[in-house]
This record gives C-alpha cells, sequence and structure tokens, in this order.
C-alpha cells in the first residue's frame, strides 16, 4: 500500500524529477552495477517519511539502505529538496495565492532518541533528547518556513531567525504583515524585533485564558499536527545530521502544500 495517494506523490515526482541533477557515470570499463532508478529511491523516502522507522525497514530486494542513505545525501547537497519546497510554494502562490498578511509562529518539541544535531534535553519529556522546530506559517495554515533547534530552547529567540525565512520570497511582500503569537511571547523583546521588522503584532498576554478558535493561531496549531500526525519521521526524529533533518522537513512541507493544492 503506498504511503501517499498517486494524487499527491505523482504530481510531486514531476516537479521533483525536473530538479535533479543529472548522472555523470565516470567507471572506466562501465560494468559495474546498473543504477537504482531515481523513482524508487523517491518512493522509499517518502515512505520512510510518512511511516517512520530505520532505513533497512524501508529497503528490500529493489534498493538497500545504504543507496537509500547515499541517494538522500545526494539529492540534499544538490538542493533538490529545498528547490521542491521552493518550487510547490510558488506554484501555490501563483495559483492560489499566499496569504502573507497574516503570519503565525510556535515551536513544536518532538522526540529525537538518537540525539545529534539541533536535539537538546526536552524539558517536557523527563529531559529526554528532543527537537524543537519554530514554524513559520502564512494565512492559509501553510508551513513557509522551519527553525531546527534543541529541545531546550525557548521559542522567543527563534521568533527573529523564524521570520528571516520570508527572505525566500524577495521583495514580494505585502506592506502591512500582522503576526500572531502565544503568551510564551508576550515580551517587550518580541515587541521592539516586531516593531524593528515592521510587523503588526497580536500576542495573548500571559495569566490569561483566551480560546484558540478566537484568534488566528488555531492554524499554526494545526500545521504542527500535520507535519507529527501525518509524517512519523517528524514525530520521532531518527537522523542526527541537520542536513538530513533539512531534508524532511522539506520534503513534507512540499507534500502539505501539494495537498491544499489539490484541494483548493
Amino acid at each position: 500500500m503506498p504511503a501517499l495517494p498517486s494524487s499527491i506523490i505523482e504530481p510531486l515526482w514531476c516537479q521533483f524529477e525536473m530538479l535533479l541533477p543529472p548522472v555523470e557515470d565516470s567507471h572506466p570499463l562501465g560494468c559495474h552495477r546498473p543504477r537504482v532508478p531515481d523513482r524508487i529511491v523517491f518512493d522509499k523516502l517518502v515512505s520512510r517519511l510518512v511511516l517512520g522507522g530505520a532505513y533497512t525497514k524501508h529497503a528490500d530486494d529493489r534498493v538497500s539502505a545504504t543507496t537509500l542513505r547515499t541517494r538522500r545525501d545526494e539529492w540534499t547537497a544538490a538542493g533538490v529538496f529545498a528547490g521542491l519546497e521552493q518550487a510547490v510554494l510558488e506554484a501555490f502562490d501563483w495559483l492560489v495565492g499566499l496569504d502573507l498578511e497574516h503570519l503565525s509562529v510556535d515551536g513544536c518539541c518532538v522526540k529525537a532518541p538518537c540525539g545529534g544535531d539541533n536535539t537538546g534535553a526536552n524539558p517536557t519529556d523527563r529531559g529526554k533528547s528532543g527537537q524543537k522546530r519554530s514554524v513559520l506559517c502564512e494565512g492559509h495554515g501553510l508551513p513557509i518556513g522551519v527553525v531546527l533547534t534543541g529541545a531546550n530552547r525557548h521559542d522567543s529567540p527563534l521568533l527573529r531567525p523564524s521570520l528571516e525565512r520570508l527572505s525566500r520570497f524577495g521583495f514580494h511582500l505585502p506592506e502591512t504583515i500582522r503576526v500572531d503569537l502565544d503568551a510564551g511571547y508576550d515580551s517587550s523583546v518580541t515587541r521592539d524585533l516586531l516593531t524593528e521588522l515592521g510587523c503588526h503584532w497580536k500576542i495573548s498576554p500571559k495569566g490569561t485564558y483566551i480560546k484558540i478558535n478566537h484568534t488566528r493561531r488555531w492554524m499554526i496549531e494545526r500545521t504542527n499536527s500535520w507535519h507529527t500526525r501525518g509524517f512519523g519521521l517528524l514525530q520521532v526524529v531518527l537522523d542526527r545530521g541537520e542536513k538530513a533533518q533539512q531534508a524532511w522537513t522539506h520534503l513534507a512541507n512540499a507534500i502539505i502544500v501539494i495537498r491544499r493544492l489539490l484541494k483548493e
């Protein structure tokens, strides 16, 4: 059973294939084992992203775990995963339109039992190794930027690098931008930063209960749920290297945008 329906995986692969770098075969005799087709590797990587688990669990007689890792690193170095995310965001902006006037930022802590880059002691999980994703989403709830760090980091210092992810759109930004934040960002430091960046804000005050459906923050909570409930590899981080972690995040965001684009 495929990890994703064909209505999503096929357009995703078409765009992904266009970004793949050309293969250079420099073997002097040309007698090495034939290269595993990119489509097979791509389907296996998507399955691992959705279902989670080790590479050996997804390897079979067609492709080995070593080939999956090697091809992942090859495509990551070529910027294919980041390019795919950028391409689908631009497609959504062209066909539907990204709502960059209303932004939300929030952090989400997940387990990272293998440790590695961007991990730390999770104070909400008895000090076990964990990772925090600071997610920036636009008015439709689509993720347009993710910052990875250790679970022991506070949300507030991650606000600037999260908002700086808007640079991917160049100068095509609205004149007025409002950022919705929860009580964890309620400080003068946050307000000074948003003033410096020329953004308006709506921050839930500390010590006051406000129903989430009375604000626009429910969209960022839904986005975090899409990440953790839709992708097993984002719920439990198993890769230790930062480049691999970023690659899985780019691929997951691209799938979310493609799914929303087809729905629209």
